[in-house]
This record gives C-alpha cells, sequence and structure tokens, in this order.
C-alpha cells in the first residue's frame, strides 16, 4: 500500500505565548492514519504534558499483499522529558515489527487476511522500567480508499490572521513541519510522488516552486526534483539509509520575475532503515587462549561483528550464539557467549590439554535482536587453544635404576633417571629437577636435567675409593620447576631408587707422604744417604708384587734413588748458591711404578731444604770506580756482596793489602757500614789514568772467609762540581768493550752489504750482455708487431733489378765507392768487393756483427732516406744459392735445401729448424 503524507504545516503547541491551536479533528485523523511520521512539537514549560501514546487506538489501511520491510504506519510517542528514551516493542513480532522512531512495518511477507488485524504496541522506559501500550487495527483496503490516498495532500506556506486587524500577515516559521519518512530499497515506479508544496497567493499569482540542498541542486544531485509549476517533489530512485540517513531540503515560492513569494519552509525526508545488511564480524577467525583446567566463568576471548544497519533499530541490533564446538569432548557445552557482547567465557569444567589442545567454535551473528526467522545472520571460527598449566608431576618410569663406576673417577655419568611427564614439553611445568634425599652424606654424586630428555643424570663429583665404599644406594626425588597447580590431586613429587655399584681399579702408588721435607747443610758430597722415600699401594684386594721407584725430575742431577727400596743418596755435591736453589729449598720429584693391569705410577716431591755454610768469599761490587786526581773531593763508595747468608757473611772488614806498596801509600778505605766502604785518595794528587785497586774483605762466617778483590779506580780531572772534563778519561771511561765491539760489527755489517751490492751489480752487467739479442731489443721481432710498409702487390708489380740479390763473391770489384761516401744498406751502382763473403751456412756471430756495420753506416750517413723508404739491407749479388725469395718460387725449390745448419743458430732459430730441418716431415 502507498501513502502519501498530508504535511500541512500544523502543531499542538503555542509558540512565542500565543494561546494553544488546535487543528481541525479531521486533519489529526489524516495526520495519523496516512501519515506514516509522527507530529513533532516543542511544549513549553507550563503546558500541561501528559506523557504516553496520544492515541489510544491507531487505525491504518493497507493492502491485502505486504512485502518484507514495508512500512505500514507511524506511531509517536509523547513525553515531557525530551532526555527520556523509549524503546518499543510489538506483541506479533513474528510478523510485525517497529523500529526506534515509531515507524511499524511487515517483519515478512504475508497476504492480509479480510478482517481486521489487530496487535498491541509497547513503549519501554529502560531507566524508570515504565511502560506504555496502545492497539493497532490494520484493515483491509477498498478501491475507493486506494483512490483517495493516491491524492496528494500540500504543504503550504502558513498564513496567520491578525486578531486586531483581521487581516493575513506573514508570520515567522512558528509551525513544525513533520519529517517525511522514505524507506529505503523501495522498488519504485520512479519517479514516486511524495508531496505537493503549494502557496496560498497561487491565486492570484503564477509562481514557480523549487527545491535546494543535498539530494536536490548539490551532490547528490538529481535524487528529489519538483515540478515547478505544481509543486509536486518527488524521488528519483532508491535510497540508501547506509550512505545517507537523511535529506535536509528547502522549498522556495517566487513569482515569475523570480522575486521571492514566500519565505522558504525546510523539509526532512528521514529515510527508513530496512534489514539488507547481514553482520560482519571484524575477524573471519578469532584466536584465544584459556589455560587448562580452568574454572567455569573464566574469560576466554570477545568476537565483534557490525552491522551497516541502524544500531537503534531492531535492524542492527545483533546477538551472538555457538552453533558447534569441534570436539564435542569431554562435553559438547565446554563454552558459553554472551549474546549480547560476544564475550565468550567456559561454561564447564573438564578443560584438560593433555587429551584435547584446541577447541573451534563457529560463532554465529544474527541481527533482529537474534529472530531466527527475520534476522539475517553470519558466522565466524573461534580457535581456542588450552594452555598449559602443571597439572601433572613428573613420574619415574621406574622404582629402581642401576648404575656401577669405577672408582676415583670423576664428572662421567653413571646412570640415566627416565621420567614422563604429560605437560607440555620444555616448560617449566615440564622441566623436571632431582635431588636425592638419602645415601649420599658426603655430596660425592650430584644430578643433573637432559634438557632435551628431561633425564635425571646421575654424575660423580668426587673420586671414590672402593676400599672404603663398594655400593652406594641413592633415594633420589623428582619434581617440576613450578608447583603442581591448586586443586591436583596427584603427589607433587615422585621417588626412586639408584643402586650404584664401585669398581675396583688399580690405583696409582701413594708416596707417603706425597711431598716429603728434608734439612740438609749445603756441601753434602756425592755418594751420601739423604733419606728413604717410599710409597705405598692403596689396591688391598689385587695380587701385585713390589713397587719400583725412578728419578722424574732431578735439576740440578744431585740425586738418585734406589728402585726397590727407594733410598736416596747423593750423586752431586749441594749447594744453596745453586741457580736450582729457590729460597733454599731444592725440589726433586720421583716415580713409584707397580706392575698392575693397567700398570699405574704415583709422583712424590722431594724438598730439600739446605742450611747455610761458609763456602763463598765476599767481593766488591762494583768492580769499577771514578775519582778525581785531587784529594778534595775524591771519595768512592764501594759495596761488599756475598753469596751466603746470615751469619755467613756481613758484616765485612775492609783493608788494602801490603803489596804492592804503593796502594797503602796513595789510597785509603774506610768502612762506613756493615758491607759498605768508602775509598779515598791518600796523596794530594795522582795522575789521570786507570789503576787496579787491590782490596780484601773478609765476612763475619765462623771461620771467616776472604778473598782479595781488584777495584779498577779511573782517575780523572775534576771540575769544582766533582765531575770528570778529561776528554782522554770520558772517552776510556764512556765507551766499554761491548759498545766498541759492536760498532766494529756495524760498520763490518755495512762494507760487506756494499760490497755484495757491488759484485750483484756487475754481475747483472754481465748476464744483460751475454744474454743481448742478435738484434736491437727495441727491433725484436717476438715482442712487437712492426709495419714497415705498403710495397705494393709484390715483387712481379715492381720495376726491382733482381740481379742485385746475389753473391757478393760473384760481382767484380771495379769502380769500388770509397768507405763512408754511402751506406751499407744503400742500392750499390757497382759491386762492392768490402762486403764480407758469407758462406752457405754462415756462423751466427757473423750475421750480428753484419747487421750492426749496417746499422751504424745507415745512422751515419747523412744522405739517409727518410725512415719510411725502402732500406736495402744487404745486397746478395747474383747467383744466390738460395734461389728466388718469390713465394712462388719456394714451395718448388724448398724440398732442395738443407736448412740443417738452422739447429746451430741457438734458440732464436730453432723454430726455424723445426719448420724446414732435416726429417722426412
Amino acid at each position: 500500500m502507498h501513502l502519501s503524507p498530508p504535511l500541512r504545516f500544523a502543531s499542538m503547541c503555542r509558540i512565542a505565548g500565543s494561546p494553544p491551536r488546535i487543528l481541525p479533528p479531521l486533519l489529526l485523523m489524516v495526520l495519523a492514519a496516512l501519515q506514516q511520521a509522527p507530529i513533532k512539537a516543542t511544549c513549553e514549560e507550563g503546558t500541561l504534558c501528559k506523557t504516553g501514546f496520544p492515541e489510544d487506538v491507531y487505525n491504518a489501511v493497507i493492502s491485502r499483499g505486504v512485502h518484507e520491510g514495508q512500512p505500514l504506519l507511524n506511531v509517536r510517542f509523547r513525553s515531557c522529558k525530551r532526555s527520556r528514551k523509549v524503546h518499543f516493542e510489538s506483541s506479533a513480532p513474528a510478523d510485525f515489527g517497529v523500529s526506534e522512531d515509531g515507524v511499524v512495518y511487515a517483519a515478512r511477507s504475508f497476504q492480509l487476511s479480510p478482517g481486521p488485524t489487530e496487535f498491541l504496541l509497547y513503549a519501554n522506559d529502560k531507566e524508570t522500567q515504565e511502560r506504555w501500550q496502545v492497539a493497532v487495527k490494520l484493515a483491509l483496503e477498498l478501491e475507493d480508499s486506494v483512490k483517495k490516498q493516491k491524492k496528494m495532500e500540500d504543504i503550504v506556506f502558513p498564513r496567520y490572521q491578525n486578531k486586531h486587524s483581521g487581516h493575513l500577515q506573514r508570520q515567522k516559521r512558528d509551525w513544525v513541519i513533520p519529517p517525511i519518512n522514505l524507506p529505503e530499497n523501495s522498488r519504485g515506479p520512479f519517479p514516486q510522488e511524495l508531496v505537493r508544496i503549494r502557496s496560498d497567493r497561487d491565486k492570484s499569482l503564477s509562481l514557480r516552486y523549487s527545491v535546494t540542498g543535498p539530494g536536490a541542486d548539490q551532490p547528490p544531485t538529481g535524487i528529489f526534483i519538483i515540478n515547478p509549476i505544481s509543486g509536486q517533489l518527488s524521488v528519483t530512485k532508491p535510497l540508501d539509509r547506509e550512505q545517507i540517513a537523511s535529506f535536509h531540503l528547502r522549498a522556495h515560492a517566487v513569482d515569475v520575475n523570480g522575486n521571492q513569494v514566500e519565505n522558504p519552509i525546510d523539509i526532512v525526508i528521514n529515510v527508513i532503515d530496512m534489514n539488507d545488511n547481514r553482520p560482519e564480524f571484524l575477524h573471519q577467525v578469532w584466536n584465544g587462549t584459556v589455560p587448562e583446567v580452568s574454572k567455569p566463568g573464566t574469560y576466554v576471548m570477545t568476537v565483534t561483528a557490525i552491522d551497516a544497519d541502524d544500531p537503534n533499530a531492531l535492524n542492527g541490533m545483533l546477538r551472538y550464539r555457538i552453533l558447534s564446538q569441534v570436539p564435542s569432548t569431554p562435553s559438547p557445552n565446554m563454552f558459553t557467549i554472551n549474546n549480547e557482547t560476544g564475550d565468550i567465557i567456559t561454561v564447564a569444567a573438564g578443560l584438560d590439554r593433555e587429551k584435547v589442545q584446541q577447541y573451534t567454535l563457529i560463532i554465529q551473528a544474527t541481527d533482529m535482536e537474534g529472530n531466527p526467522t527475520y534476522g539475517l545472520s553470519n558466522t565466524a571460527t573461534a580457535v581456542i587453544t588450552l594452555t598449559d598449566v602443571n597439572d601433572n608431576p613428573p613420574e619415574f618410569t621406574a622404582m629402581i635404576f642401576y648404575g656401577e663406576v669405577p672408582e676415583n673417577r670423576v664428572d662421567i655419568t653413571v646412570a640415566n633417571l627416565t621420567v614422563t611427564d604429560k605437560d607440555q614439553p620444555h616448560t617449566p611445568a615440564w622441566n623436571a629437577r632431582y635431588r636425592m634425599t638419602s645415601g649420599d652424606p658426603t655430596g660425592r654424586f650430584t644430578i643433573l636435567t637432559d634438557p632435551n630428555s628431561n633425564d635425571g643424570l646421575v654424575t660423580v663429583v668426587k673420586p671414590i675409593d672402593f676400599e672404603t665404599n663398594r655400593m652406594f644406594v641413592l633415594t633420589v626425588a623428582a619434581e617440576n620447576q613450578v608447583p603442581l597447580a591448586k586443586g591436583i590431586q596427584h603427589p607433587p613429587q615422585s621417588t626412586a631408587t639408584v643402586s650404584i655399584t664401585v669398581i675396583d681399579v688399580n690405583e696409582s702408588p701413594i708416596f707417603v707422604p706425597v711431598t716429603k721435607h728434608v734439612r740438609q747443610e749445603e756441601g753434602l758430597l756425592a755418594g751420601k744417604v739423604l733419606t728413604s722415600f717410599t710409597a705405598q699401594d692403596p689396591d688391598r684386594y689385587m695380587q701385585q708384587t713390589t713397587l719400583r721407584y725412578s728419578k722424574l725430575s732431578d735439576p740440578a742431577n744431585w740425586l738418585k734413588i734406589d728402585p726397590i727400596n727407594g733410598q736416596i743418596t747423593t750423586v752431586g755435591v749441594l749447594d744453596r748458591e745453586s741457580p736450582h736453589v729457590k729460597n733454599n729449598m731444592y725440589n726433586a720429584t720421583f716415580l713409584a711404578s707397580d706392575n698392575g693391569i693397567p700398570p699405574m705410577s704415583g709422583t712424590g716431591t722431594l724438598q730439600i731444604y739446605l742450611l747455610d755454610i761458609n763456602d763463598n768469599a765476599p767481593r766488591v761490587d762494583p768492580q769499577e770506580a771514578t775519582t778525581c786526581q785531587t784529594l778534595q773531593p775524591n771519595a768512592t763508595n764501594i759495596t761488599a756482596i756475598d753469596d751466603d747468608i746470615d751469619p755467613n757473611a756481613g758484616p765485612f772488614a775492609f783493608e788494602l793489602p801490603h803489596n804492592p806498596s804503593n796502594v797503602r801509600t796513595n789510597w785509603t778505605i774506610i768502612r762506613i757500614s756493615g758491607d759498605r766502604a768508602q775509598l779515598a785518595l791518600r796523596i794530594k794528587f795522582l795522575e789521570a789514568g786507570i789503576y787496579d785497586v787491590p782490596i780484601i774483605i773478609t765476612d763475619s762466617g765462623n771461620p771467616p772467609k776472604s778473598s782479595t778483590s781488584i777495584l779498577k779506580v779511573k782517575v780523572c780531572q775534576c771540575d769544582s762540581n766533582g765531575d770528570c772534563t778529561d776528554a782522554n778519561m770520558i772517552v776510556g771511561a764512556g765507551l766499554g768493550t761491548g759498545a766498541i765491539i759492536a760498532i766494529l760489527l756495524c760498520i763490518i755489517i755495512l762494507l760487506i752489504l756494499v760490497l755484495l751490492f757491488v759484485v750483484w751489480m756487475k754481475r747483472r752487467d754481465k748476464e744483460r750482455q751475454a744474454k743481448q739479442l742478435l738484434i736491437d731489443p727495441e727491433d725484436d721481432v717476438r715482442d712487437n708487431i712492426l709495419k714497415y710498409d705498403e710495397e705494393g702487390g709484390g715483387e712481379e708489380d715492381q720495376d726491382y733489378d733482381l740481379s742485385q740479390l746475389q753473391q757478393p763473391d760473384t760481382i767484380e770489384p771495379d769502380a769500388i765507392k770509397p768507405v763512408g761516401i754511402r751506406r751499407l744498406d744503400e742500392r750499390p751502382i757497382h759491386a762492392e768487393p768490402q762486403y764480407p763473403v758469407r758462406s752457405a751456412a754462415p756462423h751466427p756471430g757473423d750475421i750480428g756483427d753484419f747487421i750492426n756495420e749496417g746499422l751504424k753506416a745507415a745512422d751515419n750517413d747523412p744522405t739517409a732516406p727518410p725512415y719510411d723508404s725502402l732500406l736495402v739491407f744487404d745486397y746478395e749479388g747474383s747467383g744466390s744459392t738460395a734461389g728466388s725469395l718469390s713465394s712462388l718460387n719456394s714451395s718448388s725449390s724448398g724440398g732442395e735445401q738443407d736448412y740443417d745448419y738452422l739447429n746451430d743458430w741457438g734458440p732464436r732459430f730453432k723454430k726455424l729448424a723445426d719448420m724446414y730441418g732435416g726429417g722426412d716431415d
């Protein structure tokens, strides 16, 4: 049924303080039944207002056949509170629905029965929980009623009558024009007439009507058109609420001259939402996790779908539900979903990752508040993965584990403890930790965890003696890195027994003690018994013979050991001052070996503390000194050193010998401390030079030991500060013997290098001369490509005198040109006997000399032609035995020639010798 709403400007309430004006009842009935839009009124404060439906019954006449989403009528709800929001409901939601703006529409397509159809509409206030209702009666339209409805109602530009003058005066637009409600996706036909706009002055004036605004003359243009003469407003195509929900147009009336006749009026066209969009999930696949053994009500995830339809209407109100769950164990309903928010939570206990690791849910979103009959639906997949918690403790695969270990071995694995854990591998809930609860009081074992297999590796960390412990029985426990989850009934750990057998092996002999200390005076002569150093074999349960001893380390080679009884005797004199003695201690190492299988050996160290005896005389240090020629200042400090230690060292006694006599005459010595003395001149002046001054030094040993040390004293001239100024003395004292030797060695090395360089240069020149080519290296055709000139097409094309290519010995020596007048490479006018006569097999040296001579003649001849001219390098004379040089004749005459002599010309002619020399090839 097509309803054309009459849209005359009307209001139920007073504006700007005028008395309330009530519309005619007939007009109210038409508006209520045909307009399809509620009349919006604004009541001022002080006006009586009643909240609820303004009508007790809404009547509408519709055609027999209705289709889904077809608007039937509009109901309006009057509220005294502008902030009040009500929600409409239908008592017959399967057949009729109502939008939030009061549009009653068909929820499905059906045929209306001949009798009246009645149902109720409810308005619910969600805040106050108040509820109102109104009855709706639908009647089947008749032919005459349809014709009446086809008549368009008019929108008339409003006019008021002045109560004082009685004349009509134009007023402000204080009438609120109800909006036009137009369903989206209408099937036409188009253009579809909506309403006619007219002015009361159209009877006296010729008017033109127009509309402006988005949808008319502004983008999107052309959706609404108006007949400028009749004022008929029409829509030209279906509307889409998801693109534009409402249009705001302005109607204009002007005369033929374009002058405005009426003030513009606003027309609002609301696009009524139809359920033409399915819900769409933001993601087709949703992934979520939840810990296993979670309690019912545990939040998992939220799925969200959106609907392009009006979210405030049923078309955009979504409801969620779970269609299926895979797998369906332990219960087909392990999860539930909040139908409004999409929150998925657990609803049953029994989530066990070890049985089911993942659940797949099919989620459906349906609009129309989930109405399965009229709502549109869409589905998505929710994949829920169960995360592991520690709900399974590790369990040993056996109650007793066995292992064995050789004695004295460490860092070896003696037993593998295997456990099983149903939790996810390589997580703290799966990783096992092992500990020993009993059986190892001395801490000889530890248990490590293999990170890959989770096995416990029983490892020996301290040596085990078979003679002391032959077996260990350990009690071990295994538990996870994290504690068990709450509520798990299993014990937190598992225990097992580990039996470890110790294997007896041949052990090394042990010296008793391992390090033996001996105190002995130095100077013990060779062949003396020092001590006895023996070892013991710890193997009490093995059949073995006696031990054998040997020396392993004796830096000074002073000792030897008896291989049978271990007695140590000296083979050299013990000397405390030996460089092998550190801090009076001498160390020697000995070896004890048994004859077990396999044979084993052990070492022991003998430490000999050498007591000092007075076996070293003191000596002066340094052995050179410098003093001045005069008495003042001329003192030189000297120091006495002794390799012995107290009491066989200082304090020392210093004195000068009586012989030679000049020593005491020239010098005097005074002790200034226990090991230091001062040497000075006794006389006033002593000639510069080097003097050997003997000094007798005696230590404090018992008996004392003395020696005479020679002190080289360099006497020189000194300045006032006591520094030497004698150059000769400086040279003599400044450069020692080592420095002079070093300087001489450097000079000798430099001379040798210079000599070697000269020899090398001469040898290089000789090699270069020996390797000189037969021709100049610049003209060596092996390394260069030389272009001499273009000489035409061959010998037959040139006017050459071929008689010149003959041997020189056949030419008569008349009219010889003197040497130096012409070049050797110039074409001769007469024969020249001075050219060297070449034999059939010339020596290679002759050819080189000949070429060099020609080159010198060409260089010295001022009449030489340019470099690119034809040069004659040789005159061969007549009767050449080589025959013609023409390429046409060489092939016929080559076989008669003997080229074996080319082998004698050296390596440069070897290629020619190979090509033309003897041989059948």
